[in-house]
């Protein structure tokens, strides 16, 4: 159906709607105890304060293993808040979390769901040669810029900048200075890995796992680094010539 032309004077929209690629960090709830997770999360928020305070979270109860009551997700989100996080959604699709959504008047998301086929990755070279073309960045990414490759990798010729977000569903590859985001298997590609030539990120994410400044090993800042996901366990090391 084709859109009907605006006709001239005619009142500008008051809005658009638009599908967009919103990021967002999951907390997966094990325990409803309500001191159990302000500690835990009181922690993580101190650690890295500039990036958790006041952040939208999305809650995952599947690994409670069971489904919570309506108040015990109460005490949980008062917790969350009191940590100074700001739940926005639940995560999940079965019925039981639909009535709390509605509930606790919280949309539904979908759910995260790592993708477990096997891509070999190596080296940048290796992966830029894949079946889809790389979306080449050739500008800096600015600070509150994001630039977002779907279904392929990113190749970042210059640097990501800090508040700046490089995302890309397969390897991020930052050819300058990485001091902003970087966030590789978007989509939960498992084995994607992020690849940069000076090391000074303030966030690495691969698949949703991910580390903050405050984790990231020292002795590699400034440095050629690779990351890439052990299990669950995030790993860097020296990228080798």
């Amino acid at each position: 159906m084709m859109t009907k032309p605006v006709e001239a004077g005619a009142p500008a929209p008051a809005i658009d709607i638009r599908f967009g690629q919103v990021g967002l960090i999951q907390v997966r709830i094990r325990s409803t105890e309500p001191g159990a997770i302000l500690d835990e999360l009181t922690g993580k928020v101190a650690s890295a304060p500039l990036f958790f305070q006041r952040t939208g979270v999305c809650l995952d109860m599947s690994p409670l293993g069971r489904d919570p009551q309506l108040e015990e997700m109460r005490a949980v989100m008062e917790a969350v808040r009191r940590a100074g996080m700001l739940p926005v959604g639940l995560v999940g699709g079965s019925g039981a979390v639909e009535s709390l959504s509605v509930a606790l008047d919280l949309p539904v998301l979908a759910p995260f769901r790592p993708q477990t086929q096997t891509i070999p990755v190596v080296q940048p070279a290796e992966r830029v040669e894949a079946a889809n073309p790389a979306l080449m960045q050739h500008q800096p990414v600015r600070s509150g810029q994001r630039v977002y490759a779907r279904s392929r990798d990113l190749v970042v010729t210059s640097t990501v900048g800090a508040g700046a977000e490089a995302i890309a569903d397969g390897c991020v590859h930052v050819y300058g200075s990485l001091r902003g985001r970087a966030l590789a298997g978007a989509r939960g590609d498992i084995s994607a890995r992020v690849f940069c030539q000076e090391f000074r990120a303030e966030l690495v994410s691969i698949a949703g796992v991910f580390r903050v400044f405050e984790t990231l090993p020292p002795e590699l800042a400034g440095k050629p680094v690779q990351a890439w996901l052990d299990g669950d366990d995030l790993r860097f090391a020296p990228l080798t010539s």
